[in-house]
């Protein structure tokens, strides 16, 4: 058999790229699953445990003991669950089943004092344990990973948007000469925007399910008919960091996955439109890019330093974005009360934030990388004096002038122009001393209105 390793993965996110979704790998990995569900198992337990009419107890130390079943989960212990799923152990035969494996893992851990292996996944569907694993995990793979990634970028973003806030830039619209901004306010755009989807991720509140097969607590009620069941799911449910889904079939709807994964890719479409005009702007030469000692740009061109940190973030971003969408639209809908198809299709959601991490990762070294170019940007700004015509039919609007955008128009549509034209047309006009000094006194690089002050909305 092949030796296994980053260069023989299937995937590029466990080979290529494993450097950068390594954080992930405590979240998204099967055994980050197995341990999991080894958390949901033990605190159900122990739930039972505090039932009056469930005939077990525990005692501080055995719940301890207990919990370090996941507290101290490892390979080992994962490889032991697997063994139980698919070749048996001691007495167990293969269970060819991943979630009934757990469960005989917690038998083997029992503390010896304790008669109540009959009590491990007591009433319970397997999607009881899955649903609740699945958003323990998303929840903390959100929280400890993709969230503070983001926030990085933000900060980056912020920073560049306040050192570079009077830098004066020529605007697109259209591709066309457009308006004047500043280089630090178009950042300044983009980080705040991304604050903004970086709060829709964390709004979103992830609810969890424990009401057996069919969503009707049957199996619970039918051996205890006189325990609030809908409650102590409740309780057990708000004990793990989740909102109960009251209502549902033995599947968890998982409309609230789909929300977060929505979010994630708002965040995502506004660091995709961030990595194209970053790969423009470098184009354009707006934006210079620091050399790395003994990196190869081209195999056939010496001299190029390619954009490739945000073509990277691009790809990646776009295909995390393609899985988040599927994921979403896939796991919302499930045949009848339960079908199997959604099982195989939600262990791909590590790999759908593993390509968000990539692409946060190669944005984040990219935006490192990368510093105005002063020079050019004036140079560009001097080069297309029309761009002021705004301004000037606009404050002989002011004056009254009726014809005012007319006249800008026949003087600069379609046609190469310079300030001296500009000053000829100034100098036609009715208007006084003060106004005609006013219009002279307008140049490119000054004409960028509040953009400089917009940066300080950043909070």
């Amino acid at each position: 058999m092949t030796e296994r390793g980053p260069l023989t993965a299937v995937s590029p996110l466990d080979g290529r790229y494993a450097r950068y979704t390594e954080p992930l790998v405590p979240y998204a990995s099967e055994q980050a699953l197995m341990r999991a569900r080894v958390e949901v198992e033990v605190e159900y337990l122990v739930t039972l445990a505090e039932i009056d009419a469930v005939p077990l107890s525990l005692t501080d130390d055995q719940r301890a003991s207990l919990r370090d079943c996941y507290d101290s989960f490892d390979r080992s212990d994962a490889e032991m669950i697997k063994q139980l799923e698919t070749e048996g152990y001691g007495e167990y035969a293969a269970t060819n089943h991943d979630v009934k494996a757990v469960e005989y893992f917690i038998r083997e851990h029992l503390p010896a004092a304790v008669d109540g292996a009959q009590w491990i996944h007591f009433g319970l569907t397997s999607e009881d344990v899955n649903n609740l694993a699945y958003r323990l995990l998303v929840r903390e793979a959100t929280a400890e990973v993709l969230v503070p990634a983001l926030r990085s970028l933000r900060d980056q973003l912020a920073e560049l948007a306040r050192e570079y806030r009077a830098l004066p830039m020529l605007a697109r619209t259209h591709g066309q000469p457009a308006t004047p901004t500043t280089f630090g306010k178009e950042m300044a755009v983009y980080a705040s925007r991304l604050g903004r989807q970086i709060a829709r991720i964390e709004a979103v509140d992830l609810a969890g399910k424990l009401a057996g097969a069919s969503g009707t607590y049957a199996a619970h009620h039918a051996a205890y008919p006189d325990v609030d069941w809908p409650a102590v799911a409740r309780s057990f449910v708000e004990r793990l960091g989740l909102e109960q889904a009251p209502l549902t079939t033995q599947v968890n709807p998982c409309d609230d996955l789909a929300a977060l994964f929505d979010a994630v890719r708002g965040a995502n479409d506004v660091l995709l439109d961030l990595d194209v005009d970053a790969w423009l702007y470098i184009s354009d030469r707006y934006l210079g890019q620091e050399t790395v000692e003994g990196e190869t740009g081209s195999s056939t061109m010496p001299h190029k330093v390619n954009p490739i940190d945000f073509e990277n973030s691009e790809g990646n971003l776009s295909k995390a974005n393609s899985d988040l969408v599927f994921l979403g639209e896939y796991i919302t809908n499930s045949r009848l009360q339960r079908d199997l198809s959604d099982s195989t299709v939600k262990r791909n959601v590590g790999a759908a934030f593993a390509h968000c991490l990539v692409g946060y990762e190669k944005l984040g070294t990219g935006l490192g990388k990368v510093t105005p170019n002063e020079q050019v940007m004036r140079a560009e700004l001097e080069a297309t004096p029309e761009v002021i015509g705004e301004a000037v039919q606009t404050i002989l609007r002011r004056e009254g002038h009726t014809d005012a955008y007319e006249r800008v128009k026949e003087l600069t549509r379609g046609r190469d122009v310079d300030l001296a034209d500009f000053h000829e047309l100034f100098g036609e006009l009715d208007v006084s001393a003060d106004v005609r000094e006013e219009l002279q006194a307008l140049t490119p690089a000054g004409y960028t209105g509040l953009a400089e002050e917009l940066v300080a909305e950043l909070e």
